[in-house]
């Protein structure tokens, strides 16, 4: 499904990403994994172009995604997004934030979006919710409204960048548990995580990450009890143990 090939980039003089090579299958979830400032965000920022690559080449679904050629909205339709902060509209309420991109971008008539919303938004537990304004929604909620407005494009990836972290701990399970009935549905998912206890439950490949590389691409089992470099070893010593 995403086939990472010789991807390098650079912000001015330092090199975020050196030469990443990675195949995503279709239905697997990855987690990429590792230090802050190992490249995580960037890597799965550039699988839809949010970031700009210098070398090498992404393809998702037979389709280049840094080529001139390619059709980029067209490209990002097939490709969920949730991030770190939510970004939902303040204006627009759940069932309205989830239901606009595919009247917008795909001519969906609204009332069949908003009932499309409606499900999507029941499914991961926000039945009560749909007229409900983000101010009024938690965070663990509002990050739900994110994933249902993803998946409302009917993506065929998925792609989390640490949707966890700007939340309380009792609200992390909540959108856990959201992402971990997706992967049940077959969703190809890619998670930059610093959750460990789902990384090894809910994924299928732990990519570990450092300084701008792969060190490390293995199953959770393996990767968590007999990680094979240094590096590994050395980061999962301080994050399991604290």
């Amino acid at each position: 499904m995403i086939q990472i090939k010789h991807v390098n980039k650079s912000f001015g003089s330092v090199q975020v990403l050196k030469n990443i090579d990675l195949e995503v299958q279709k239905s697997h979830v990855f987690a990429l994994i590792g230090p802050s400032g190992a490249g995580k965000s960037t890597l799965i920022r550039s699988i839809n172009a949010l970031e700009s690559i210098q070398t090498g080449e992404i393809i998702v679904d037979g389709i280049s995604v840094h080529d001139k050629k390619t059709n980029i909205n067209q490209l990002r339709s097939d490709i969920g997004f949730v991030f770190q902060s939510f970004n939902l509209y303040p204006h627009l309420t759940a069932v309205e934030n989830v239901a606009i991109a595919p009247v917008q971008v795909k001519k969906v008539p609204k009332d069949q979006a908003e009932e499309k919303a409606k499900k999507l938004l029941t499914s991961l537990g926000l039945g009560e919710k749909f007229g409900s304004y983000p101010s009024q929604l938690s965070g663990g909620q509002q990050q739900r409204v994110a994933i249902a407005r993803a998946l409302a494009m009917d993506p065929k990836v998925m792609l989390f960048d640490e949707p966890t972290s700007a939340l309380d701990p009792e609200m992390i399970k909540e959108v856990l548990d959201a992402m971990r009935s997706l992967a049940a549905t077959g969703m190809t998912m890619v998670v930059v995580t610093h959750e460990m206890g789902f990384a090894r439950e809910i994924c299928n490949q732990i990519v570990f990450m450092a300084d701008g590389a792969i060190v490390e691409v293995a199953p959770p089992e393996q990767f968590f009890t007999h990680p094979k470099t240094e590096r590994a070893k050395d980061f999962l010593s301080k994050v399991l143990n604290h």
